[in-house]
């Protein structure tokens, strides 16, 4: 009993940060400056923010799932 039961191991641990990390590189891909009332900016809509941003969270979401569902190898029973 020396050792407590998780209901995670160590790696999906380590999936889960990755996939937190994709997550806000998402996130921080999304980002920039918008457009104001008196001076539109065209680049509210570049194929970073429309396109590859939310596919890069989306991505990002898929992994954390692949993390909390990956079962962890037991070596030692």
């Amino acid at each position: 009993m020396s050792k407590r039961d998780f209901a995670f191991g160590r790696m999906n641990y380590i999936l889960l940060a990755i996939g937190m990390a994709v997550i806000v590189l998402g996130f921080i891909l999304m980002s920039g400056s918008g457009s104001s009332e008196t001076a539109f900016n065209p680049d509210i809509f570049s194929v970073r923010r429309i396109k590859v941003a939310p596919a890069v969270c989306f991505l990002g979401f898929i992994f954390m799932v692949y993390g909390i569902m990956h079962k962890p190898k037991n070596t030692k029973e």
